[in-house]
């Protein structure tokens, strides 16, 4: 499995200068390849092949007056930019076709020099890392690296990386085994929220940080001081970095913190069931700010990944399931609550429920129920298995069963009858009508 490992970079002066020629010629050379393929596409003609392009927009580039500097750099950053282009075409056609599945892609577009992040690619050829510990690019030089771990193999690319904030960054691909931990008889079920960042069924509650919140009164100040600047001038480009890098380290510390939970989750637990939230729904409504604040989206990915790497399951339950509805006693299901109930007493059994942790125990139930029959496993005892379990299982099968008049399954696959009553069976008659 391929990981990226990313450390940060100080180049000098001149090799700043470097590799902003770089970046440059690298976002020139794609947008030349951009407009080769547009205007093929509007003559009528088929999209010229990567060989060509790079033919055309570097090779012959180079020798005609108007793109001489393309020489001054490197070629492997120019190579790189060309496949990133495919690359773009194909996920828009992949998308269009149905093979990626997700948000729709876009076609690609235009580079600008503007763009406040910029990247470019090595490959083996375009780099080495000396004894010394310093990173060699072609035609830039020996950057100094701050190395916080060690590779664990060899890299087989290292991308460049300018952020908003100026700070310079080396992504390192490396392609590793999966390391995977011993089994364990644990697994927890967990319930995302906004007051306590995540409730587990074990008991355990992980405040939210609000680290965006914190940062507020910070980020109002830099900002306020960059809309008093002059557009286009030298104090605003400096105004706008630093509130760049107040952002910056919202979003670093808010990473830092998600990868020391995961990784705690992952280390003690077998198995990790979350609910498939509506992320994208809940940010465009009024607690928007406070719902990207929690990035509920980054900790489940991270779960996911390392779940992959470590040889742990994450499954995820359907977001229509009634965990906050259901009673993880005695299966009952009590109807919705406005999110001001955060206890309730279960009508049938009389038990007293947390409305977070009555939902995590539900959610692990269900998490575990999908998870034996969902992936591949015989519902029937005696019943062959029909194809290998998947190790992680993506989203639960409900609704309402057909002809049944049952709505879900409850706290340990128990089907929950319309309104909590009994489902009556139908008498069976006669021909005679007896």
């Amino acid at each position: 499995m391929h990981l990226r490992y990313s450390f940060r970079v100080y180049p000098t002066t001149g090799q700043r200068s470097a590799l902003a020629r770089t970046f440059g010629c690298a976002r020139v050379v794609y947008n030349d390849a951009l407009a080769a393929r547009r205007e093929a596409r509007r003559g009528g003609l088929p999209y010229p092949g990567s060989c060509e392009l790079q033919k055309r927009v570097i090779t012959e580039a180079k020798k005609s007056a108007e793109r001489a500097w393309l020489a001054s750099v490197g070629v492997d950053p120019l190579i790189q930019s060309l496949r990133d282009l495919d690359t773009a075409y194909r996920n828009f056609f992949d998308s269009v076709s149905g093979k990626r599945a997700g948000q729709q892609v876009s076609l690609p577009r235009f580079k600008s020099r503007k763009d406040n992040r910029q990247s470019l690619r090595f490959t083996r050829n375009g780099f080495r890392i000396r004894g010394n510990g310093k990173l060699n690019l072609a035609k830039v030089g020996d950057v100094r690296v701050k190395w916080s771990r060690t590779l664990p193999a060899d890299p087989s690319s290292v991308t460049i990386v300018l952020d908003p904030s100026g700070r310079y960054h080396a992504s390192f691909v490396v392609d590793v085994e999966p390391e995977h931990l011993p089994e364990l008889d644990t697994e927890v079920g967990i319930d995302l929220g906004l007051a306590t960042y995540a409730v587990l069924s074990d008991g355990t509650v992980i405040d939210n940080p609000r680290f965006l919140r914190k940062a507020e009164k910070r980020l109002k100040a830099a900002q306020r001081e960059l809309s008093r600047k002059a557009k286009s001038s030298k104090n605003r480009a400096k105004a706008r970095r630093k509130v760049a890098k107040a952002h910056a380290k919202v979003a670093d510390t808010r990473n830092d913190w998600l990868h020391k939970q995961t990784t705690r989750l992952i280390c003690e637990n077998q198995a990790i069931y979350l609910e498939d939230l509506n992320v994208r729904g809940l940010g465009r409504g009024r607690l928007a700010k406070s719902v990207h604040d929690a990035s509920w989206s980054a900790f489940r990915r991270m779960l996911e990944e390392k779940a992959a790497r470590r040889g742990r399951t994450v499954g995820i339950v359907h977001r229509a399931y009634p965990s906050s509805q259901l009673c993880s006693n005695c299966g009952h299901r009590d109807g919705p609550k406005p999110l001001a109930v955060r206890e309730w007493a279960c009508s049938t059994c009389g038990v007293l429920h947390d409305r977070d942790l009555n939902a995590a125990r539900n959610i692990l139930a269900a998490g575990q129920a999908d998870r034996l029959n969902a992936p591949g496993g015989p519902v029937r005892p005696g019943v062959a298995i029909p194809h290998q379990a998947r190790p992680v299982e993506r989203g639960t099968h409900l609704g309402d069963l057909p002809r049944t008049g049952v709505r879900a399954t409850g706290a340990g696959g128990i089907p929950i009858p319309r309104g909590g009553e009994d489902v009556k069976r139908p008498t069976r008659r006669c021909a005679a009508g007896c």
